[in-house]
């Protein structure tokens, strides 16, 4: 299966919504810093960086986040300018991020 056969990343539910909503700017700080955490110089897909990044986070109170919003963070941190990506960030299982080159120099 490739991208064009997959369904893109779905948006939130309401129920999801309302979870992420509620998290502070502190909360979603240790979210980006988890996703950076996971994140290298070399090309590494977005839902292995979203996968570990869970698993450390459902251990420190994040239980219920959604792995989508792990995603949107990453195509935020890629705006943001700290990660390249590869591929189409709406389908987190064909997609790729890194850390921006020059800033592993």
């Amino acid at each position: 299966m490739t991208s064009q056969d997959a369904e893109p990343d779905p948006p939130l539910t309401a129920e999801q919504l309302s979870i992420v909503e509620a998290l502070s700017e502190e909360q979603i700080a240790e979210i980006d810093n988890a996703l950076l955490a996971n994140c290298t110089g070399r090309w590494r897909k977005v839902a292995a960086v979203v996968g570990f990044s869970m698993a450390v986070q459902i251990m420190n109170t994040f239980e219920g986040v959604p792995d989508v919003f792990y995603s949107q963070r990453i195509r935020r941190l890629v705006e943001k300018g700290i990660l390249e990506s590869a591929g189409n960030l709406n389908y987190m299982r064909y997609s790729e991020v890194r850390l921006r080159k020059d800033a592993n120099a």
